[in-house]
């Protein structure tokens, strides 16, 4: 219900994002708001279109990196590592920046961290060289997983505690709608327009984002603000670091097939080339409605959502890399890696701010790191595959062992989480109870 609400809203939001940042927050607030026990609070909106934004200019790229590469007259290679950047710039960002702000109010962090996006493309739109246009993306990239990690906590404090699963499922929406509309419409207006055309769109949409945060997220004040040695203290449990661990294997099984599909899609599955952005188009589609009932499930059962996720994971990669030769297979082994790969997000980032439930900040920070931090894991050993002369498949084959080592690792950590609830220690048990059973 949820995803398709805010569907809507992010219709509407492009119709009037770019005249009117304040009637665009107006013209879809209404979708949100319904009566009864089912609403959920306009804060999460906010939250949705600044996660919208910040896919987009983590992915549009790679549909524009020829015209990048031919403005700045480098080679596409070079062009790349405007992605490269980026993702240093996520990790850096999400462990530094949560932790420098771990004491200021939570509602200004995100509002400093939207303008700091803002800026970061408006100087990627207006950069004269290919330098410049580097340092525009790292400065955007910088926001990126700190609004994701205090993001998520502020988006589970709005909501019941049975609910917080869903209410970051909710957040994450904007990141999946940014692959399904965002990455093709952003593709498709650098090629007609130039590209930095779709950087000053993304700077746009980062003004509505912090617009509808100014109004719509409340004060927080309620929120206990944390000191940076009790955050640092989470990483004392060791699940938190099993978290992490399932995090970055996990995501980075997914993203390792993902990073070279247009290979397999046009080398074995024998599609045409021009077909790829439609197939990309499903896959983000796949992306929306794992991360939605991904986030329902989770509010049930952390774990055992989890291990269902990332079973199917590993089997849906194992049969895709047998079938990839089969174009309707594909088709459908496309749809399923992007739904069960995105549908551990609610749960893993739930996960981790369970088990550091006294200081869950810097923790979510970091657990965004590890998700970037998967996603090189992933792309390095994909390429690995392929360089080696294994074939195009080489990459699916990889993801599938990366997310059984995930699996494995998330077996061992939900048998201990099992054994440490039976007898908690002391100190421990205010931190399992803020865990749903499993």
């Amino acid at each position: 219900m949820c995803s398709l609400l805010l569907d809507r809203c992010l219709r509407n939001l492009f119709a009037c994002a770019t005249i009117n940042p304040a009637a665009a927050i107006y013209s879809v607030r209404n979708y949100f708001t319904v009566s009864g026990e089912s609403s959920m609070p306009l804060g999460l909106l906010a939250l949705a279109i600044g996660a919208f934004g910040i896919g987009l200019t983590e992915f549009v790229i790679m549909g524009l990196l020829p015209e990048v590469a031919a403005d700045f007259g480098v080679t596409e290679a070079a062009a790349g590592w405007l992605i490269s950047g980026y993702a240093l710039g996520v990790v850096v960002g999400a462990l530094a920046l949560t932790a420098a702000t771990v004491r200021l109010p939570r509602k200004a962090v995100l509002l400093g961290l939207v303008v700091l996006f803002i800026a970061g493309n408006a100087l990627t739109a207006l950069a004269p060289d290919y330098a410049v246009a580097m340092i525009g993306r790292v400065v955007a990239a910088l926001c990126h997983g700190a609004f994701f990690g205090i993001g998520s906590v502020v988006a589970a404090s709005l909501v019941a505690p049975e609910r917080k699963a869903a209410a970051i499922a909710i957040m994450f929406t904007g990141l999946t709608a940014s692959n399904v509309l965002g990455v093709p419409f952003g593709t498709f207006l650098g090629q007609q327009y130039g590209w930095r055309a779709t950087f000053w769109v993304i700077a746009a949409i980062g003004v509505v984002a912090l617009v509808g945060l100014a109004l719509l997220v409340p004060p927080l004040g309620h929120l206990e603000q944390p000191r940076l040695r009790s955050e640092l203290a989470a990483f004392r449990s060791g699940q938190v670091w099993l978290s992490l661990l399932v995090t970055m294997l996990a995501f980075g099984g997914m993203f390792g097939a993902f990073t070279y599909i247009a290979y397999t899609l046009t080398e074995v599955s024998g599609f045409a080339s021009g077909a790829v952005p439609w197939l990309l188009v499903l896959f983000g589609g796949g992306l929306f409605v794992g991360n939605w009932v991904g986030g329902k499930a989770a509010d049930r059962s952390i774990d055992g959502t989890l291990l269902v996720f990332v079973s199917a994971l590993v089997v849906v990669l194992v049969g895709f890399a047998l079938v990839a030769a089969n174009g309707p297979a594909t088709v459908v082994a496309l749809f399923l890696m992007g739904g069960l790969g995105f549908g551990t997000v609610p749960g893993l980032q739930s996960r981790i701010m369970g088990y550091a439930s006294s200081a869950p900040t810097l923790a979510s920070g970091a657990n965004i790191a590890a998700f970037n931090a998967g996603n090189a894991l992933g792309a390095w050993a994909g390429g690995l595959g392929i360089a080696a002369g294994l074939g195009y498949t080489s990459p699916i084959w990889i993801g599938a062992a990366l997310s059984a080592a995930a699996l494995l690792v998330l077996v061992a950590a939900a048998l201990a989480a099992r054994r440490r609830a039976s007898a908690p220690l002391p100190g421990e048990a205010a931190a399992l109870a803020e865990v749903p059973a499993r």
